[in-house]
């Protein structure tokens, strides 16, 4: 039996003040409750992601993990009903004196159920066959009543090319799919924000997950269409790349790169003008998560600010030779670019980035390396 190393935590009369928090006793980490006169010790580190689980809430005798909700019991440390296996370490409490003390050597061990790791998680590894190009379509509408819509005809035009050129072709529209807005794990940590995105994991209703399929192991291209919306890319656009800072936060704290030689290429439509400041956002995120660009990456229409006949405007569009055939000229660029850098095959797993590489020394250290070497 392991010796008993029991350390003076405070005042019971203080620690009832909180039902629940988070204590750090050296390298341990011990989220304490109190609820309905008995206190509680368990470890503060959550099985799923090492989730700082005092920092959590009670739901009854439940401490819930403020990263991904997972659930354990406050005093057993046993997981929700149903999962009660999946536990972890519980710690002895006595008072003396009026003072809580703890045994810093748990009562019980940590166990992790096995979890099938999401399909997703698997490595970025691209398959033989023709240059992949994935078409997708930002534009808000109702599915059940579509209507023309100026970029996506611009963006179907592309896809037809790039099919002609002997590449595989995949169109999504984000109007057709449903999923949860970001819901800013990041915020909480950067270890919080997970790939696959934590939503993903835990919602099998959530549809992103098609997107990030599609973008980060199967196209070779990415063709993004937008209309613009107050001097912006659509609603639906941010929606989507508000949820792929997992994809970009896999760089930043493990210099984990998901996306290799992958092309993008933008379409933006709209009946006022813009069309420069929806470029460069789209641009700059798709350079921070990876994307490398052909020359003269986007093609763009608008008619200006005064110009609210947008009746016309469709009208234009749909006429419109130069349009349809800078569509397909964009995608023929992409095309070539994506061709030789699969010919290249430079497939770095680690890339320094300037300003933006995490400091060991200023991180906190690994959830997985905190609890091997406390439990």
């Amino acid at each position: 039996m392991a010796e008993a190393r029991w350390y003076d935590l405070g005042t019971v009369e203080e620690l009832k003040k909180q039902p629940l928090q988070q204590i750090a006793v050296g390298r341990n980490r011990i989220a304490l409750s109190y609820r309905d006169g008995t206190f509680g010790a368990i470890s503060g580190l959550c099985n799923h992601a090492g989730g700082p689980l005092g920092e959590g809430r009670l739901d009854g005798d439940y401490v819930v993990c403020p990263w991904h909700h997972w659930k354990f019991h406050a005093r057993t440390g046993e997981g929700e009903p149903g999962f009660e296996s999946d536990c972890v370490p519980r710690y002895d409490l006595r008072e003396e004196d009026g003072r809580l003390l703890v045994n810093l050597t748990p009562a019980t061990r940590r166990h992790k159920n096995p979890h099938e790791p999401h399909p997703l998680a698997r490595r970025p590894e691209r398959a033989p066959g023709p240059v992949r190009v994935l078409g997708i379509s930002t534009t808000a509408m109702d599915p059940q009543f579509p209507r023309y819509s100026t970029s996506e005809a611009l963006l179907e035009t592309a896809l037809a090319a790039a099919g002609g050129r002997g590449a595989e072709t995949r169109l999504l529209r984000l109007s057709d799919l449903r999923f949860r807005a970001c819901e800013g794990y990041y915020s909480k940590s950067a270890h919080a924000c997970t790939w696959p995105c934590s939503i993903t994991q835990m919602d099998p209703e959530d549809q992103m997950e098609a997107v990030y399929e599609g973008i980060v192991h199967w196209a070779d291209v990415i063709l993004v269409a937008t209309p613009i919306r107050w001097g912006s890319a659509s609603s639906l656009y941010f929606k989507m790349v508000e949820r792929m800072n997992c994809v970009q936060n896999q760089v930043t704290i493990g210099n984990r790169v998901l996306l290799h030689n992958k092309v993008a290429s933008f379409i933006i439509t709209g009946g006022q003008d813009n069309i420069q400041a929806v470029a460069g956002q789209m641009l700059g995120f798709f350079a921070e998560i990876g994307c490398l660009f052909p020359q003269f990456p986007y093609i763009a229409h608008s008619r200006g600010w005064s110009a609210e006949d947008m009746e016309h405007n469709i009208e234009y569009v749909r006429k419109s030779a130069t349009l349809h055939d800078g569509a397909r000229a964009l995608v023929t660029r992409a095309i070539d670019l994506a061709n030789v850098l699969l010919a290249a095959h430079q497939d770095p797993d680690r890339v320094e980035r300037a300003g933006r590489k995490g400091c060991p020394a200023a991180l906190p250290e690994p959830p997985a390396a905190v609890a091997a070497a406390v439990e």
